[in-house]
């Protein structure tokens, strides 16, 4: 069969922070080629797929990847060779079963996430579809009347926690453009992000960016971010809440003391139980448009969440990342609890494509929204953002508005709305 897997290939290359990741390449008989890389998290939940790195000092750190590479080529390589690259998810449980773990802490995550896309880009262009089309064929997908929706970019204009050395406590503050084009929603996001640029300058803090490309200004305070943010939108001459709405991730199981049970807020020079985060974001939400919160409480805080979730769950988007770890069982168990409304996705959270469209699919059934996510180690990849548009995900999730990494995704959204014009 001309669309078979006839040759596999992974190897070691530069993620945005300049660290090795993996990308893998399928050939297939008819002489087609599917190529992706794999991103990379700093602020990884415990409860996701295992990233393998070769932990040998003496090499970038410890932070090589050439087991996950020889994983891929000597022992992914010899169970797919031969498979129709069309069965996507049958390919997708064979490395699953050949690793055998519950992390896939055997091959790793990234290997086995790496092969997965690949096999997904090289049946797309077998297929001579674009990548979205065939996602959402593979899967048999089906959407009221098959229509393709854009997503709303969640744009992370102003970094924090681990992704810019703690220039405050946030790890992400970011504005949602409510226009009805992507292209206009692209539009005001940049000019928000400008204007912002231009406000800090103007004040005498720093203008340099963040792993994903948001300013990491070393701020008084957290809600001083969000008062910078409304006064740039102001500045670039939308109207808050009506053209652009706010959300953040606080990712505040990164300053989570487990010992204490307390949340410890260096930048405002606090201690927060989870009813005082609760309502510290209450009142944000009174005084801003603040519409999204993602990773609100800490990743095995089950029982706050539910709390935050009765208070805040019918006026705020509540998006689990940490929380879910786009995993079904920690899903379905969110799910049966009543906590959060949306589901951060993060394909290497998981460690293939068929396991992500899973989530997807049990969250859309339970009314939970989507939010297709980038990590903040990333790659020139742009798998993310036909994933978005194959699932009709309400959000995605791939940083500011600087750094090509980040505005490869959102160019090919562009891309796409083009396309589906």
């Amino acid at each position: 069969m001309k669309h078979t897997i006839e040759h596999i290939h992974a190897h070691e290359m530069l993620d945005s922070r300049g660290n090795p990741t993996i990308k893998v390449s399928i050939l297939l008989k008819d002489g087609t080629v599917g190529s992706a890389s794999v991103p990379s998290g700093a602020s990884t939940g415990i409860h996701e797929a295992l990233e393998l790195r070769d932990e040998n000092p003496k090499r970038y750190r410890g932070k090589g990847v050439l087991k996950a590479v020889r994983n891929v080529n000597e022992r992914i390589a010899p169970i797919i060779r031969g498979k129709n690259v069309f069965e996507q998810r049958s390919i997708d449980d064979l490395m699953r079963l050949l690793d055998g773990t519950e992390n896939k802490h055997k091959l790793g995550a990234n290997a086995i996430l790496g092969v997965s896309l690949a096999c997904a880009h090289a049946g797309a262009k077998a297929k001579k579809m674009p990548l979205y089309q065939y996602i959402r064929a593979v899967y048999d997908l089906h959407y009221t009347n098959d229509r393709y929706t854009l997503p709303y970019p969640t744009m992370n204009i102003m970094n924090g926690g681990v992704h810019a050395g703690w220039a405050i406590d946030l790890q992400e503050c970011m504005i949602i453009p409510q226009q009805k084009q992507f292209k206009e929603r692209l539009r005001c996001g940049s000019e928000v992000f400008h204007a912002l640029g231009g406000l800090l300058k103007k004040k005498g803090f720093s203008t340099l960016v963040g792993d994903e490309g948001g300013y990491a200004a070393k701020l008084k305070s957290n809600e001083e971010a969000l008062k910078m943010i409304m006064q740039a939108i102001t500045t670039a001459g939308y109207k808050p809440g009506r053209d652009v709405k706010l959300g953040m991730d606080p990712a505040s199981s990164e300053f989570y003391n487990e010992k204490t049970d307390r949340y410890v807020m260096k930048a405002d020079k606090k201690v927060l139980t989870a009813e005082g985060m609760i309502k510290m974001y209450q009142g944000w939400a009174k005084k801003y448009p603040l519409v999204m919160i993602e990773d609100g409480l800490a990743q095995d805080d089950w029982e706050n969440w539910i709390k935050l979730t009765k208070v805040m769950g019918k006026m705020t988007t509540l998006v689990g990342d940490d929380l879910f770890v786009t995993n079904v069982e920690r899903l379905q168990k969110g799910i049966e609890m009543h906590v959060g409304n949306a589901l951060l996705v993060k394909v290497n959270q998981i460690g293939t494509l068929t396991e992500a469209i899973d989530a997807i699919l049990l969250a859309q059934a339970h009314g939970y929204k989507i939010n297709v996510s980038h990590r903040s180690g990333e790659t020139e990849d742009t798998t993310i953002a036909d994933l978005a548009v194959a699932v009709n995900a309400e959000h995605i999730k791939t940083g500011s508005l600087s750094r090509s990494e980040r505005l490869a995704k959102y160019n090919r959204l562009l891309e796409i709305e083009e396309e589906l014009a």
